[in-house]
């Protein structure tokens, strides 16, 4: 066959096909078996992003892009080839099966395994409107209109900025056992930031809400309350007195709190930091490591949340993994490749940034269970302490559980109740200490706003969540005397 006539199988139908037909699939995957591999995969994306950015009230990009590629996977023995292109023809996806083949080679040439692909499984979650459909100048209609209410709230609020972001990822996942599913995702998000300009100095408020649905999203969420809420947190921030520094109880309040437990408990529980003897959870399973208070669970099947999805970059269908049950460590999160060579099944866990890349174990929707204590109950056990609201970014020590966060807004308590907004500080201690130290989980749970979660190089959505909790003792990175 002449490179002239062959075409690529990808293309915007929304019928729940797949990207690839089977028989040039299955023709791929005998193929990177040729020299005799164990196990060979083929994972194929079209991918469709979209975004808009506001600055001081210009428009500062307007971005759209598609990508369409696949990378296939070999592995023989220990040794694993990998190879991508974006030549989606058949000759395009052999020459990078050969490749990947060549790459893992430990077998003899010329061996021939039939592959025999089970029934495709489509998947995706409805989308009411999708986001690809709506003009540029609707989507810029909702930035001016939050720009234009939170600047209206104060005359102190001095820069606002807003962004607007969609993607449609469609994927589909073949390999040697059998595997032939894809699905179909859509994310959509907005958010806001205002800075407020006093004698405190510049204070920033934001406000973020993204889900996997499509522009039905705004029929749930109002732009203009959300440029309120962003607004309203800096200016209370005007009046913030400096962070205390030293020991203290610590009350993390419900939703964006749950960063802290994917950054310095999650990681430790991926499969592939474990084995590398990288998590100060290796070795645990069974052991007591939280208070009994604690169940720590990373659910890729919630529905709408960021990091939902129907089946993982390996093909395996998402799960309601518990990782921790009642203090009690119950298992790591695991990618096909470690469940494998541990001849167990995979949790569905295996995740990619694009084709381009190799899957490894990765978190989804990690959250904190709710627990039976009411928030304000929580809260006025504490005499002298700190109320997290928000919490952003930090840096974590896998191996020891040490980290340092970011308080985004964070409130003095006083006799058990709220008191006065603190400046930004930080938020100092270690994941398994933490989890030991929890004395009150709260009956209010709340998923956080929307993440996106690096690991090796690899970015991908990521959802968390907690309900009210006290910490008996976190160290307070803060300047005040």
């Amino acid at each position: 066959m002449s490179g002239a006539n062959e075409t690529a199988s990808p293309s915007n139908d929304t019928s729940g096909g797949p990207l690839i037909d089977a028989e040039v699939v299955a023709a791929v995957l005998e193929t990177a078996l040729g020299g005799g591999a164990d196990f060979a995969e083929v994972f194929a994306e079209d991918a469709q992003r979209g975004s808009v950015n506001l600055d001081d009230g210009r428009i500062e990009s307007l971005a759209s892009g598609r990508d369409r590629g696949a990378g296939i996977r070999v592995v023989s023995g220990e040794s694993t080839g990998f190879a991508h292109t974006a030549d989606l023809t058949p000759r395009g996806l052999a020459n990078a099966a050969r490749a990947a083949a060549d790459a893992a080679r430990n077998g003899a040439d010329g061996v021939t395994r039939s592959i025999d692909l089970d029934a495709y499984r489509g998947a995706g979650a409805p989308v009411a409107q999708r986001p690809g459909e709506v003009d540029k100048a609707t989507k810029v209609g909702l930035l001016r209109r939050a720009e234009e209410v939170a600047r209206s709230a104060d005359d102190t609020i001095t820069q606002v900025s807003a962004r607007y972001a969609d993607s449609r990822r469609r994927i589909l996942v073949a390999n040697s056992d059998g595997v032939f599913a894809g699905d179909d995702q859509t994310r959509t998000l907005f958010s806001v930031s205002c800075v407020a300009s006093g004698d405190a100095g510049l204070q920033t408020g934001t406000e973020t809400v993204g889900h996997s649905v499509g522009f039905e999203l705004f029929d749930r969420y109002d732009v203009e309350e959300l440029a309120r809420r962003a607004a309203n947190r800096a200016l209370t921030k005007l009046a913030a007195r400096p962070a205390p520094s030293g020991t203290l109880p610590v009350v993390i309040g419900p939703g964006s709190g749950g960063v802290l437990f994917h950054e310095a408990c999650g990681h430790g529980l991926e499969a592939d930091l474990v084995r590398k003897g990288a998590s100060a959870f290796a070795g645990r399973v069974g052991e007591q490591v939280a208070s009994p208070l604690v169940t720590l669970i990373d659910d890729g099947t919630m529905g709408e949340e960021w990091g939902h999805y129907a089946i993982d970059d390996e093909g395996r269908p998402a799960a309601r993994n518990v990782l921790i049950e009642d203090g009690i460590l119950v298992d790591y999160m695991w990618d096909g490749l470690r469940a494998r060579s541990e001849g167990r099944p995979s949790s569905g866990n295996g995740r990619r940034q694009s084709y381009r890349h190799l899957p490894m174990v990765r978190m989804t929707n990690t959250y904190l269970a709710g627990g039976d204590s009411d928030p304000d109950d929580i809260i006025g056990s504490v005499d002298h302490g700190v109320y997290v609201a928000r919490l952003g970014g930090g840096q974590v020590n896998t191996a020891s559980g040490d980290f340092v966060f970011g308080m985004v807004e964070a409130y003095m308590i006083t006799d058990g109740k709220l008191g006065a907004p603190l400046r930004e500080g930080q938020l100092i201690g270690n994941g398994p200490k933490v989890l030991q130290m929890i004395e009150a989980v709260g009956n209010d749970f709340e998923m956080g706003p929307p993440g996106t979660c690096g690991k090796d190089g690899q970015g991908v959505p990521v959802g968390d969540g907690v309900p009210t909790l006290k910490v008996a003792e976190l160290t307070i990175g803060g300047t005040a005397s």
